[in-house]
């Protein structure tokens, strides 16, 4: 892959560090200030910049938003434990900055769709619209296994979590595409130094490792639903038909968001807006554009 060259974004990205709950997070932002805004909200370890193929594939004027979750990217926050609720606070005040007293569109994947489901229940007030990729929650906990959850996670403090590391971009790039074939080589690249960097002669993820530590907080998942039965915004649930999230819970038609519609993109896993730029942009935008 050393001489395939490099992708080339067709929109500019920006970026900006700006101080959330004391996080200096970094974000990433496309299109013109004036034009109408979406934020987008990205997966466990991805970045907020890996959104470029999906936002190189819009076909009207976006204002585009990407926050690197605290401890992902470029976002670095080293920390003890971390929790889901930040996740929340830290959308709260972002739309404070970009979206003050106007309900904002959310587009999220995976766990920022999860972040955004819950925050669009919590504050129905401040949310427009929502596209929910791949963010369907998880299996209900049972809570017998609670003492043995805490006593996981306190014996897992004592010993410093890792993640993988690379001999080199190319490695790490080969990989992402085994795991989403539908990538280019160049794509796969630009994700691959996204995702990482160089540090002590190996290529080490840009992610808390600590992000691996087991949560002492079961997942329940008739608190997550209560949160989605309040949501006010219209909903857009986006799955891949190869994905395994999504036949986990049967049909997305049946998850219990009061005003929702579902679509399926066919021949993409988890990752679709790795695999399926174009179709994903096609699908956002269509949605997005309705009248609020």
């Amino acid at each position: 892959m050393a001489d395939i060259g490099k992708y080339e974004p067709t929109v500019t990205r920006r970026t900006r560090s700006i101080s959330l709950r004391g996080v200096d997070y970094h974000v990433n932002e496309w299109g013109d200030e004036d034009a109408p805004l979406f934020v987008y909200l990205h997966g466990w370890a991805d970045t907020g910049s890996t959104f470029q193929f999906v936002v190189d594939a819009l076909q009207s004027e976006w204002r585009v938003v990407a926050p690197d979750w605290r401890g992902f990217g470029r976002t670095v926050h080293r920390s003890e434990s971390y929790w889901f609720p930040d996740y929340l606070a830290d959308l709260h005040a972002l739309l404070d900055d970009y979206s003050p007293g106007v309900p904002a569109r959310l587009v999220g994947h995976s766990m920022g769709a999860n972040v955004a489901a819950l925050f669009a229940g919590t504050m129905p007030e401040r949310v427009a619209a929502m596209v929910n990729i791949e963010g369907f929650g998880l299996g209900d906990s049972n809570p017998n296994d609670a003492p043995q959850r805490y006593r996981d996670w306190l014996e897992s403090g004592q010993a410093a979590p890792e993640f993988s590391t690379y001999p080199d971009f190319e490695s790490l790039a080969m990989r992402i595409r085994k795991r989403s074939p539908g990538l280019s080589e160049r794509q796969a690249d630009f994700v691959a130094r996204e995702w990482a960097m160089e540090d002590s002669g190996v290529v080490r993820l840009r992610a808390d490792p600590r992000h691996k530590l087991p949560n002492p907080v079961l997942y329940r998942r008739a608190e997550a639903e209560a949160c989605w039965r309040n949501v006010r915004a219209e909903v857009l649930l986006i799955s891949g038909d190869r994905s395994p999230f999504a036949s986990q819970f049967g049909s997305t038609s049946d998850l219990p968001f009061p005003h929702k519609r579902s679509t399926m993109i066919k021949g993409v896993g988890h990752m679709i807006h790795f695999e399926a730029p174009q179709r994903l942009a096609e699908q956002i935008e269509q949605f997005l554009k309705q009248p609020l």
